[in-house]
Formats: C-alpha cells, structure tokens, sequence
C-alpha cells in the first residue's frame, strides 16, 4: 500500500494570464526548500506548462510499475506529473470535457506519489469539469486562488472563491500576483495592474493574503528557461516572496480541520 498524501492543495484562478502556473512552480519549491516532500501535479490538461517551467527535457517521460502505474518524474526536489510527459509539444488534446476528466483521475490516482506532506495542483484557468472532477476524487485539504490586482481579474478570481466554498472546499487564502512592477534599473515600484485588489478581495471574503508577488522581468525569465527564481536567486527579493507565501500557506492549513472522507491510495 503506497500512501498519497497527507494534504492535497489545489491551486487555482478564475482566469487565464495570472501567472498561476508560475506561482505554483516556485511555490512548490519552496515548500520543498523548508523541508517538505511535496508533489505536484499539472492539472491542465489542454495546456500544461509545468514540464517546460521546471526544466524537464521535452523527451521524458515517467517509467511505468507493473504496467498500470506511472513513477513520477522528480525535479527541483518534486515529485511531479504532467500530461506534457506523455505528450509532445505538437500534440494537441482534442478532448471532450469527460475525456479530460478521466485523464485527471488517472494522473492523480495512478501516480505513485509515496509518502508526502503536501500536493499541490496546478489548476486550468476556469471552474469547469476539471475543478469539479479534483473535488471529488480527491479529499482537498483547501485551495489557493491566485490573481492579480487587475478588476477582471479579481471578478473571475471571485468566481473561484465562490465555486470552492460551494463544493465545501476551504479557501486557504489570496495571493497577488504581478502586484507592482519593479523597475531592475532603479527599484521603482509601479502598481501597473492597479492597487490593493488581491488585499481588497481577501478583506471581503476574511480571507488570508498569503503574499503579493511583484512583476518581475527575473520571474518571468527564470521561469522560461526552466529553472525557478526561488533556485536561481534563492536569496533574492523575489524568491523571499515565495518563501513568505510558503510558510503563509502552512500556516493556514494549520488552523483548518483535518479533511473527511477517504485518503487516495493505491496498492500493487
């Protein structure tokens, strides 16, 4: 019997462009940087990028046991899985919604994960099959929602909150992505996206916000070349973000009640 995990955290946005996927990365590593096993999983099935941001070469893919289950893949410290290791960049998931769904659960179910603290899961834009499929196959310790300052942001983000409480999923808190622009020639900030909405929205709701990450060109370019910002420039602001947010999250689940119902896991 291989246990799952001990918390499972979805990490999720109401829309697009957020830079979900980012934060999830880095958040991740840092969780493992203070001494967690932490798995993550990509949930994004149409689109998933965890592969590319965590520096995984295009052509690995995960080693099978007993030709039923997948071994994940390890990098930066991670257990991780992604539709990207099964397919390639050109291959696109031309699949209905139950279709996708059925490959959620066989990613979260079929892995063997081994013994973990936490799994995150890095959540498609939306509240639609795939966030409903997450709720129910799996025993969901909360849910992170990750925005950015911008109105239309903070209306889907909304959305987001809305749809967890509804599915009895606790919201661990906010972050606020791209919150200021940092100018790397003089260290001016700018709020480009507008001004304490994440703080605003988290008020509303008496919900914590966990950190407000900067827009940084060092983020975006780390990310692109696979290896995270909390790993290039452990020591930097950028990455101490992270680390707050980190150890914001922990803290949060703390507080919660132990999750109900059965814990995922599988046997050989």
């Amino acid at each position: 019997m291989v246990s799952f995990s001990r918390q499972v955290v979805a990490v999720a946005s109401g829309k697009g462009g957020v830079g979900k996927s980012t934060v999830t990365t880095n958040l991740a590593v840092a969780l493992s940087q203070q001494g967690l096993a932490v798995g993550l999983l990509d949930a994004d099935i149409y689109g998933p990028s965890q592969q590319h941001m965590l520096g995984v070469a295009d052509n690995t893919t995960p080693d099978q046991q007993d030709g039923e289950f997948l071994l994940p893949i390890e990098a930066y410290g991670l257990k991780t899985m992604s539709m990207g290791y099964l397919t390639t960049a050109e291959t696109p998931m031309v699949w209905r919604g139950p279709m996708a769904s059925s490959a959620l659960s066989q990613l979260l179910e079929k892995t063997l994960w081994g013994d973990l603290d936490l799994l995150l899961v890095d959540m498609p834009p939306g509240t639609g099959d795939i966030q409903l499929t997450l709720s129910q196959r799996a025993t969901l310790s909360g849910a992170v929602i990750v925005t950015t300052p911008q109105d239309i942001a903070l209306l889907d983000a909304r959305k987001g909150i809305e749809m967890f409480q509804k599915v009895d999923v606790p919201v661990l808190g906010l972050i606020e992505n791209m919150a200021s622009h940092i100018c790397p020639a003089c260290g001016h900030s700018e709020p480009l996206f507008g001004e304490a909405g994440g703080e605003n929205l988290a008020a509303q709701y008496a919900l914590p916000l966990l950190a407000q990450i900067p827009l940084s060109r060092a983020i975006r370019e780390q990310s692109d070349q696979g290896c995270p910002i909390v790993v290039s420039d452990p020591e930097g602001k950028e990455a101490q973000h992270y680390q707050q947010a980190a150890s914001a999250l922990m803290a949060s689940l703390a507080q919660q009640k132990p999750a109900s119902g059965p814990v995922i896991s599988m046997s050989d």
